[in-house]
């Protein structure tokens, strides 16, 4: 993957009738294999610039999955560009580190798509 990705990026994928968000919440690499933790946001748009400008002021998104995990494969499965990336907050980062304390957690080789109910 070309792209750079940081913490706190804003991510745009495109669906048939719009765009959606995702918001990285880390990539941890253990050595053997990276593991993507993203957030998920329930808003559509019809163009780019309306996600990018809705990503100004994340409190108003409506996240409806605050932690995914994904392989690389997974992730990679779902074209993303970046838009932004602010500062991740405590909460947002919550069900991440509680996902990492459950010793029976283990990353998705689903595409989000397919975790969200997408097409």
């Amino acid at each position: 993957m070309a792209q750079n990705f940081q913490p706190g990026d804003f991510l745009v994928f495109q669906l048939e009738a719009g765009f959606a968000l995702l918001r990285l919440l880390e990539i941890e690499d253990n050595g053997r294999e990276k593991t993507w933790h993203v957030a998920a946001y329930d808003d559509f748009f019809a163009d780019v610039d309306s996600a990018e400008s809705a990503t100004a002021v994340p409190s108003r998104l409506n996240v409806t999955k605050a932690h995914l995990a994904l392989t690389t494969r997974a992730f990679e499965s779902t074209q993303v560009a970046r838009l932004s990336n602010l500062p991740l907050t405590v909460d947002e980062l919550a069900p991440m580190n509680h996902w990492k304390t459950d010793s029976e957690s283990r990353p998705s080789d689903r595409s989000v798509r397919l975790l969200l109910g997408l097409r």
